[in-house]
């Protein structure tokens, strides 16, 4: 490269057009950006000549153009602008935080992307070298489920809650000896607490498309060697929790004391009731729904927009290359304004600027978007883009309504048979055995009403809600009848807390008399979950131990 730099600097003053290209760039400012465009092209082409002698197009140096001169420059603007540009007596803002993103995409230029396995450690690795089914006929040939436990197994081995988590959850939710880091939900379980672990064994995992440990896009298809990227099957919420309870078989559990989960865990605790209806005692749904929404989906949908828009994102196959870092950053600043909520951030941050002797700036200025540009910054590098695309849209077709599981429980039955007419009955015998088929006949059955007497009609929910809709999801939550804990937050707009008191109605209204249903008026948004250990964690903890 620096010979070819060194030939151009010789052929310019060589043919006496040195002084003038000079001349040029700093007599006529104007023409710069046309200039730079039209050299760099140029430059690219004879580069490529450098590099590669089978690029047809690349020039050679001796037939170098010079960029258009200021006249035909001129006649190419829109009228008055040469003229207004000339005479502008104002500078250019300066963008410390696009040169900062810059500075970053170079630094990651020629990989490898982050192993993202690597950033939680000490957790153990169940391993299932069977095919494994996904709701919509795509394939793994293995899948590995990274967990983590505390507490002890009782001799009945009834005493089991498993965690599930939230889109960027890991299995690290408590510390432990084999990591001493804190887990994400570190001040709601252990000995005495929310969920203790003097009285129950705790188990939380990543779920299948993640990428803590667990298979997801980042993980080597084992067919070929490579990493799966977007030829990843597409997931559900149904997909993860028979994962789940692959593992759940393994450690030897026929039946969980509780299914706990929050945001999409919530969707999961659901689901797990839903698709193991004897194998689950009670469940817990914390800030979730039965059934995205317009809004979530909405939000969820522009992150991934973001995301795809980074050209490095390479439509997923950036592995051992520049990760799409900018359009991961982008992505999670959306998704940190749904996480919290506007009171806190105006007792937060206000409208408080972070310098405020400076003049305004179009780069981060104000607190709150520092915040979510370090917010975005942290976590870009901490979570494969793909695993957040694959697990936003197995939120985003989450629906419990009984016409969508019928339907996707016909799409599975048809995809089985594929499968077992493509390969042995061996290879297929997980989905053969997959104990959530017991629940076909009953699941899919609609319910004889008793006498509306007995039953009390939904009155706290909007007046505009669709009555067929509402009955099509009563019927497909009926089948759940185990002591159930609805908490909404009503602050919260990623989840807002009417979809939770959705849930809870419609639960009783399919014949569900064990209830309990707790609205919460804090100010942290979505993430009051994760930070209200008062609230959420005593009615945890009442339930575990004296629900149902």
């Amino acid at each position: 490269m620096a010979t070819f730099f060194r030939d151009i600097f010789h052929y310019l003053k060589s043919n006496n057009v040195y002084q003038g290209t000079v001349k040029q760039f700093r007599d006529q400012q104007v023409t710069n950006l046309f200039a730079h465009k039209h050299l760099t092209a140029q430059f690219t082409r004879r580069t490529n000549l450098y590099t590669s002698s089978k690029n047809n197009n690349a020039l050679p140096l001796g037939s170098f153009e010079f960029p258009p001169s200021l006249e035909q420059q001129e006649q190419e603007l829109p009228p008055n602008v040469f003229e207004r540009k000339k005479k502008s007596t104002n500078p250019p803002l300066s963008f410390p935080c696009i040169d900062q993103l810059t500075i970053r995409t170079r630094s990651l230029d020629g990989g490898p992307e982050p192993a993202y396995d690597k950033i939680v450690s000490g957790y153990s690795l169940f391993h299932h070298n069977e095919p494994f089914l996904c709701d919509h006929g795509g394939v793994l040939p293995e899948l590995d489920i990274a967990y983590e436990t505390w507490g002890e197994l009782n001799e009945k081995r009834d005493n089991a809650i498993l965690i599930q988590t939230g889109l960027s959850g890991s299995s690290h939710a408590k510390s432990h000896e084999k990591n001493v880091q804190p887990g994400w939900w570190e001040q709601f379980i252990g000995p005495g607490l929310s969920i203790d672990t003097n009285k129950y064994f705790v188990i939380c995992t990543n779920v299948i498309g993640g990428c803590y440990g667990s298979t997801g896009p980042s993980s080597i298809d084992p067919s070929d060697g490579e990493r799966y990227a977007t030829r990843f099957p597409i997931l559900t919420i149904f997909d993860m929790v028979r994962a789940q309870f692959l593992l759940l078989d393994y450690l030897g559990i026929s039946k969980l004391h509780a299914s706990v989960g929050s945001s999409m865990g919530g969707m999961q605790s659901l689901a797990s009731a839903w698709l193991y209806p004897d194998r689950v005692s009670r469940l817990i749904s914390i800030s979730a729904c039965a059934r995205s929404h317009p809004y979530s989906i909405a939000l969820r949908h522009t992150q991934r927009q973001v995301l795809m828009a980074d050209p490095n994102w390479n439509k997923g196959f950036y592995y051992n290359s520049i990760p799409p870092h900018i359009g991961m950053k982008l992505a999670r600043e959306i998704a940190t304004i749904s996480y919290r909520s506007g009171p806190e951030w105006e007792q937060r941050f206000g409208r408080r600027r972070q310098l405020e002797e400076q003049p305004p700036a179009l780069c981060p200025d104000f607190l709150i978007e520092t915040y979510l540009d370090h917010q975005g910054e942290r976590f870009c590098l901490q979570y494969d883009p793909n695993s957040l695309l694959y697990i936003s849209k197995a939120m985003d077709i989450f629906d419990m309504s009984a016409s969508v599981l019928e339907k996707l429980n016909r799409i599975r039955s048809a995809n089985t048979k594929k499968l077992l007419n493509a390969g042995s009955h061996n290879d297929a015998c997980h989905v053969t055995c997959d104990t959530s088929s017991s629940i076909s006949q009953q699941a899919f059955t609609k319910p004889s009403l008793k006498s509306t007497s007995e039953r009390k009609h939904i009155s706290s929910l909007a007046s505009n809600v669709d009555k067929n809709e509402l009955e099509d999801l009563v019927h497909g939550l009926s089948i759940i009848k185990h002591p159930s804990l609805i908490l909404g937050v009503q602050s919260d707009i990623l989840f807002p807390y009417w979809q939770q008191k959705e849930i809870a109605e419609c639960l009783r209204m399919g014949g569900n008399k064990d209830v309990t249903y707790y609205e919460l008026d804090s100010m942290y948004g979505h993430d009051t979950f994760l930070i209200d250990l008062t609230n959420v964690g005593s009615a945890i903890k009442g339930h575990l131990e004296f629900g149902g």
